[in-house]
């Protein structure tokens, strides 16, 4: 066992249930209780009496158990994950444990985002801490009352036993005498090898809601004496609202109110909107009239600053890339070794704005007093929104409650908390509860894109086709994409990588690993096309250059783990049968490390009616230790459409500050029968502390489906979408 020490006080679990409103929330409370798999032919009843343990912990009477699970659930399944892993340590039954949400409590949890693949790497050892923690409170009490030592006791699924005795104890028979005991300085924590219920899979807790069409998400939810709203912002970027026909909307049948929301915050942060401030808001009872109000919108828009283009972005920023970088980080003399090389390949990729498109429209519920603010709602930033809304309301934050809905989709949408705090904003104005809703025009049209970026790639080989020299530099709107310490830094002599920013007035922000997505594409790509110049197999080539950061690295940071990376490349090597060759299969490969998690994957297309078809997909993927592998391999198989989809489809561009594609007939998503056939996933044992996998899955895709389209069709894919270039899929 190893030993830690423990961060829980009685003074933040009081914080805690104060939030939570006390016990009895479990299979009662409005959407967040689910009961785990199995319950309905489990026989322990609904307790008369539930137990708080500590701030992650209920026990009821009966031994029924509640896990709350503190992280906002984005459909990266960590409202299964999360408690599976504080149910390992408590060493209690998966089949007796309810999962309820955890509300917003920074007195007590710590990250609750769902940001960055972050949850379970960072929830890793406060989960573990919290059931290891309420084992040995149940431990101790039970200890007292037999009058013995806690050396002499054992426990499993919930039972306590003397390990030379007869006598038996229940979680639920002890767990009113455990709430009493102090918080213990040290606890010890499970060896790995003694996991019984990590490493299994165990089918999502929200699954049967999710697919009988359930109350679970924000947009289900409901509050008597409730009205809706919707907002309509201006139609370009560059633009502000003046004033429209206000005394003509409020006359319209159901609607109630319509004014000019401005939710410009003092100290705005990072999360908060920085687009669209001035918006016109309408309140009413119905999404219908409510539409039919917005049609009727006579607006006059001010212009405020200039109206941007797509063909005006690339032009900025092949200007940034021609004039403006910065050496983020340079190894040797590159300017030399790209002169003394006896062969050369420069390549320039870039890839285009895009919205995230939540399946769930954007929506959050506000109630708001004189004295306090309710919010409820999908939201994977919590803590930001409460910030915001405590700045924009003058309110305290401890009279902001904040409670989180399952989200149907964020990929980094609902880490920006405008629509939380536009719905505080329509509530305050109209004293009363409110819920808004966005149509999908008014998603895809708002902002917060994922960013358009440029790169261009430059290598030098050698008479004996060594890598001698290498650089990247990197632009976007707003932000570069370079990571100038990952691979392939440390395994040249010669390196240089270099980044700017260009200038825009498009709003923009995190879209499921943005700079990686589009970065890993090019740089895999581009390795491929070093790899064909120099004569080796794809995969030999990343090896190599992996074996030289294993043995003699370059540089004094590089970020990533080379016997990790390379682990990755070998497992799908073997996998897929790399370098056996099958006819009319066209195979491309890709590996990337980001967001703590190493991924390689293979790619096979087959020429079906002239037009390329993904047939399979091998992915091997290095996350540590995996806490549900059925989960996992979910979310690498959804990684895995998400960026072969937006690669070869979808792009959001703008004329005259409008973005030209709001809705789903303007803008392509990948289609059913344009998904591979099969993706098969792997992972690396070990015993590694778990990462994420929210991200990872994704930005190797690209480059493995660009080097698979090059084996198939003989083109180089260099500019996303693909398909903008030459439509090729099938």
């Amino acid at each position: 066992m190893t030993k830690i020490q423990t961060q829980y006080n009685r003074r933040s679990f009081l914080k805690i249930s104060a939030a939570a409103g006390g016990g009895m929330l479990i299979g009662f409370s409005w959407l967040t209780g689910c009961i785990s798999e199995g319950k309905k032919d489990e026989t322990l009843a609904i307790p008369n009496e539930w137990f708080d343990i500590n701030g992650y912990i209920k026990i009821g009477d009966t031994g029924l158990v509640t896990i709350y699970s503190p992280n906002p659930e984005i459909g990266q399944n960590v409202r299964t994950s999360m408690p599976m892993i504080v149910a390992e340590e408590l060493d209690v039954d998966w089949q007796h444990v309810v999962v309820e949400q955890a509300p917003l409590n920074t007195g007590f949890y710590n990250n609750q985002i769902a940001g960055g693949s972050q949850s379970i790497r960072r929830g890793w050892h406060p989960l573990r801490m919290a059931g290891a923690t309420a084992r040995r409170m149940l431990l101790e009490a039970t200890a007292k009352e037999w009058g013995v030592e806690v050396t002499v006791l054992t426990v499993a699924n919930g039972i306590i036993k003397e390990i030379n005795g007869d006598r038996t104890m229940s979680y639920g028979e002890i767990a009113s005498k455990a709430v009493g005991l102090d918080v213990p300085e040290e606890v010890e924590l499970k060896d790995i090898k003694d996991f019984k219920l990590i490493s299994t899979s165990v089918k999502n807790v929200d699954g049967k809601k999710i697919v009988t069409g359930k109350p679970l998400f924000g947009l289900d939810f409901q509050r008597e004496g409730m009205q809706l709203a919707m907002i309509q912002h201006p139609p370009a970027f560059g633009m502000k609202v003046k004033d429209f026909n206000e005394a003509d909307i409020k006359t319209m049948p159901g609607i109630s109110d319509a004014f000019i929301v401005d939710i410009t915050i003092p100290e705005p942060g990072y999360f908060d909107e920085k687009g669209f401030l001035q918006l016109i808001a309408i309140v009413g009872k119905t999404t219908w009239q409510l539409m039919k109000a917005k049609k009727a919108l006579q607006v006059n828009w001010e212009q405020i600053s200039e109206p941007e283009s797509s063909e005006m972005h690339l032009k900025r920023m092949e200007e940034t890339l021609a004039s403006e970088m910065g050496e983020s980080r340079k190894d040797g003399n590159p300017e030399a070794a790209f002169k003394k090389a006896t062969k050369v390949i420069e390549r320039s990729y870039s890839a285009p704005f895009l919205p995230h498109n939540t399946m769930e429209p954007m929506n959050f519920f506000a109630n708001v007093t004189e004295t306090s603010a309710e919010l409820i709602g999908p939201t994977q930033t919590p803590q930001a929104l409460e910030g915001s809304v405590s700045k924009l309301l003058g309110l305290p934050i401890e009279d902001i409650t904040v409670n989180m809905t399952r989200m149907g989709g964020g990929f980094g949408r609902r880490l920006y908390v405008n629509f939380g705090v536009e719905a505080a904003a329509i509530s305050k104005k109209i004293g009363g509860p409110v819920k808004l809703i966005y149509t999908r025009e008014d998603d895809m049209t708002q902002g917060t894109y994922k960013p358009a970026y440029l790169a261009t790639y430059k290598a030098g080989l050698d008479e004996n086709n060594n890598l001698i020299a290498f650089s990247v530099k990197g632009t976007g709107l707003p932000e570069s994409p370079v990571f100038e310490n990952r691979f392939p830094a440390g395994t040249v002599e010669n390196y240089i990588a270099e980044k700017a920013s260009t200038k825009t007035n498009i709003t923009t922000g995190a879209w499921r690993a943005p700079r990686s997505h589009f970065i890993a594409g090019a740089e895999q790509s581009f390795l491929d096309e070093v790899a064909e110049l120099a004569g080796k197999d794809p995969i030999d080539f990343r090896l190599e250059l992996l074996d030289k950061a294993i043995s003699n690295p370059i540089g004094k940071r590089n970020d990533y783990d080379a016997s990790r990376y390379a682990g990755v490349l070998k497992l799908v090597k073997e996998k897929s049968n790399w370098g056996q060759e099958t006819p009319g299969i066209h195979r491309g490969v890709a590996a990337y490390f980001c967001h703590n998690s190493y991924v390689a994957e293979v790619i096979d297309i087959a020429m079906e009616d002239n037009k390329p078809k993904i047939k399979k997909v091998w992915c091997a993927v290095d996350c540590g230790i995996v806490i549900n592998p059925d989960a996992a391999v979910n979310m690498m198989q959804g990684g895995v459409i998400d960026g072969i989809g937006h690669a070869m489809y979808s792009q959001l561009t703008f004329k005259d500050g409008l973005p030209q594609q709001s809705n789903f007939n303007q803008y392509r998503l990948i289609r059913h029968s344009q998904a591979p056939e099969a993706i098969e996933v792997f992972f690396v044992e070990n015993n590694i502390d778990p990462t994420g996998l929210g991200e990872p899955g994704l930005p190797p895709a690209i480059g493995a489906l660009a080097n698979a389209l090059y084996q198939a069709t003989g083109e180089r894919y260099y500019h996303q979408p693909f398909m903008s270039y030459k439509p090729v899929m099938g």
